[in-house]
């Protein structure tokens, strides 16, 4: 735990100098995702509102909404993330979050 400690400590540093940073913030919420879900999601949220584009958020956020038993919210969120990677041309990234809204919403028939 010693480096993530360490990690999270530069990280925040970093965040003090460069608050607009969304990949500061973004490495953030992945560092607090495994210890405390609800700095995670402050984290994740902060993005989502101020960095829209950020189109990493979206799959992360959601994972995590649904680890809260929130489904509502992460079915927006992997909506919302589809809708930015297909607009700023992020195939890749489109066709994760694809996957996993459809594995969410029960749409998954790989495993057939």
């Amino acid at each position: 735990m010693e480096t993530t400690n360490s990690r999270l400590t530069q990280l925040l540093a970093f965040y003090e100098e460069d608050p607009s940073d969304p990949f500061t913030i973004y490495a953030i919420a992945t560092e607090y995702r495994p210890t405390d879900t609800g700095k995670a999601r402050f984290y994740y949220e902060k993005l989502l509102a101020e960095h829209p584009e950020y189109v990493g958020t979206y799959y992360h956020a959601a994972s995590l909404y649904l680890q809260l038993e929130e489904p509502q919210l992460a079915q927006q969120a992997y909506q919302k993330g589809m809708q930015v990677a297909r607009q700023s041309g992020q195939q890749h990234a489109f066709s994760e979050l694809q996957q996993a809204y459809n594995k969410m919403m029960g749409l998954d028939y790989e495993d057939d």
